[in-house]
């Protein structure tokens, strides 16, 4: 730390006065004042003569200084000559007080600067001896002061919401209450909340758990993805069905992606968060949670049974066409569920599989998939892409990184490719379907995504807990930014178009149907 200190100029003033004992008047020149004064190291000296007759041989008292006296009266010029003697006299008497009082300063500045830093030592040390008790941190405190650390680090707005992270932090550890694992949690609970990111979150270590367990394949609950209602105006409350997992409870009540759920238990959603929610619709297996689910415009009551969903993140089917001859189309059919850390692996499989089976083009089903890990979703687009940007990693400053591919991984690059989004992909859903849309090597149908363009990472804490952090957003590789947009698919799919893969074949064979798509249509730009 730099200290800047300024004090004001010091100025001295010195008056010089001749002592005279008695003057006889002069009858030629009167001298009335000689002054000389100093100040701020400059002589100047103030005359003021009246002219006055007098004789030097009339005399009638002594002078002190009679040298200047007689030089004054030999002199027959001009009163400034005489003046400038005298000026040149003094002023070598007074160049050594100057210097005198020069070193006196010097040695009083150097005394004083001593005394200082002194003092400041032994008041630091008397400070440091009698504070250290009471800033002994406990346990506790070391755990909110880890959390306070993972944000300060990782989370993507620099600026906290607008507000001082540091000065947060000591008012903290001065005001919030750490006695007991529960005040530390509900410490760091609301540590977040002043970041005003609902994505940004504490997961206590049961939920932190659960999260892991999750990502890695299966969770017990109902079978629902839960978001945010994202429109503007203010006419949706509750929160809104992301995903439905196929063959879930939840699924086979009737509940599908755009729904709205209106309570858990009797408990209002209208401000729940989505967080809160996921936990009440998690639980043991077997045990029953009850929801009241507004569809359009009927609302519902469900009783639903919790179970181990089983999170296969993909399905597939070969669709054939009805005719004959070697070149009829065959178009591989993929749903894929979630990204998971099974995704990549599974979409890989599904992929060679198919091809083995001579398809000439693929079909992506990404409804309703609301996401999951990051690093699926780039593996799994280095499987449809040769080379290009995949996504740009960006913070408050901008990009930050970029991921790409060369095309080493990619094994179906080539085959023309339609995408299927709705309103509950999101994600990592979403930053598959805006690189191969960007990109230009697939073609999308459905509507508007969801909207999600932030990505989170999570990290344990000491004790078993653990946050769920905002790290950056991200951008499509054409600069785009869906945050509350979502991505923008070529074209729509008929409103009756199903969300299964019997039944999606179906829509292709039989070009009666509604749902009807012929392969050229679906393929084309």
């Amino acid at each position: 730390m730099e200290v800047l200190a300024t004090s004001p100029s010091l100025s001295c003033r010195f008056t010089f006065r001749p002592a005279i004992s008695q003057v006889q008047p002069w009858k030629s020149l009167r001298v009335r004042i000689l002054e000389s004064r100093l100040q701020g190291f400059s002589l100047h000296i103030r005359t003021n003569a009246v002219n006055r007759h007098r004789s030097c041989s009339n005399f009638e008292g002594a002078f002190k200084h009679k040298l200047l006296l007689r030089h004054v009266c030999r002199l027959n010029k001009s009163f400034f000559s005489q003046l400038g003697w005298f000026t040149m006299k003094y002023t070598s008497s007074l160049q050594k007080q100057s210097n005198c009082s020069n070193r006196i300063k010097q040695h009083v500045s150097t005394l004083f600067v001593q005394l200082v830093v002194a003092a400041l030592l032994v008041t630091s040390a008397s400070v440091a001896v009698s504070k250290s008790p009471s800033w002994a941190l406990s346990e506790e405190n070391l755990l909110f002061l880890e959390a306070w650390r993972t944000i300060d680090r990782a989370y993507v707005d620099k600026s906290f919401n607008g507000q001082s992270w540091f000065r947060y932090r000591e008012n903290a550890m001065r005001n919030e209450p750490m006695n007991t694992r529960e005040e530390t949690y509900t410490a760091i609970r609301k540590m977040l909340a002043t970041l005003d990111d609902p994505f940004t979150r504490f997961l206590e270590p049961e939920k932190f758990k659960s999260l892991r367990s999750g990502t890695q394949g299966a969770l017990t609950g109902v079978g629902l993805s839960i978001g945010y209602p994202t429109g503007s105006d203010g006419s949706v409350s509750g929160l809104i069905v992301v995903s439905a997992s196929p063959g879930g409870p939840a699924y086979r009540a009737g509940i599908s992606s755009g729904d709205i759920i209106l309570a858990i238990d009797d408990t209002n959603t209208e401000r729940m968060g989505i967080y809160d929610a996921a936990e009440r619709l998690q639980g043991p297996e077997g045990s029953s949670v009850e929801l009241t689910i507004r569809s359009g415009p009927k609302t519902k009551h469900l009783a639903l049974t919790r179970e181990k969903v089983s999170l296969n993140p993909v399905q597939s089917r070969l669709c054939e066409f009805p005719g004959s001859g070697k070149n009829l189309p065959k178009i591989g059919y993929i749903k894929l569920t979630t990204f998971n850390q099974n995704a990549s692996g599974a979409v890989r499989k599904a992929v060679d599989t198919l091809k083995s089976n001579s398809v000439n083009a693929f079909v992506l089903d990404l409804r309703d998939n609301s996401g999951g890990l990051f690093p699926e979703g780039i593996e799994i687009a280095k499987i449809w892409l040769d080379k290009g940007v995949i996504v740009y990693i960006c913070d408050s400053l901008g990009v930050r990184d970029i991921y790409d591919t060369d095309g080493s991984s990619a094994i179906a690059a080539s085959e023309p490719l339609a995408v299927l989004v709705n309103k509950g992909t999101a994600s990592a859903s979403e930053i598959l379907a805006g690189a191969l849309k960007d990109n230009k090597r697939a073609v999308l149908f459905g509507e508007p995504t969801y909207g999600k363009g932030k990505i989170q990472s999570v990290f344990q804490l000491s004790d078993g807990s653990g946050l769920a952090v905002t790290v950056a957003r991200y951008e499509t590789p054409a600069h785009t930014n869906i945050d509350k947009v979502g991505v923008i698919p070529d074209h729509p799919l008929p409103v009756s178009f199903p969300k299964d893969e019997d039944s999606f074949c179906h829509c292709l064979q039989d070009s009666a149907s509604a749902c009807h798509i012929n392969g050229v249509q679906l393929f084309s730009r």
